[in-house]
């Protein structure tokens, strides 16, 4: 078995390499993932917080998107305020739970990022995002 994998790589060495990159690039994402102090959660972990640890969700999809429809008790807040580190009305919840939540689970991250820099000390992010929520069928609040 190992000759044969040895004889493909010597005869496909370009295509070897990508192999061997992408599983680098996997192992990496992952062992960077496991060690990152942000945790992406699914909307039922989201649930748990809110209920059990008074969580504080931060939505930071458009105002209007926020207004079509959003995770009940969710708290609007822009990325703008968020990277201008305006963050004064969030004080208050620095030591909770904190869910970051955008439209797809792409954008939260470097929102969390930034209050976790601020001294929030525990943020999280919601994997899938907004679209998550609604795929699970949970209640959705509109303003």
């Amino acid at each position: 078995m190992m000759e044969q994998l040895i004889t493909f790589a010597e005869n496909n060495a370009m295509l070897a390499m990508a192999w061997f990159a992408i599983v680098t690039l996997l192992v990496f994402i992952t062992v960077k993932s496991k060690l990152s102090p942000i945790k992406e959660i699914n909307p039922q972990q989201l649930t748990l917080l809110m209920n059990r640890e008074d969580g504080l969700v931060i939505d930071i999809r458009s105002e209007s998107d926020f207004n079509k429809g959003h995770i009940l008790g969710a708290k609007q807040f822009s990325v703008e305020k968020i990277n201008n580190n305006e963050l004064t009305s969030l004080e208050k919840a620095k030591a909770k739970p904190i869910i970051v939540v955008c439209a797809a689970g792409m954008t939260a991250l470097p929102a969390a990022r930034k209050l976790l820099k601020a001294g929030f000390t525990q943020v999280t992010t919601l994997k899938g995002g907004f679209s998550s929520w609604q795929s699970a069928s949970l209640p959705v609040a509109k303003k």
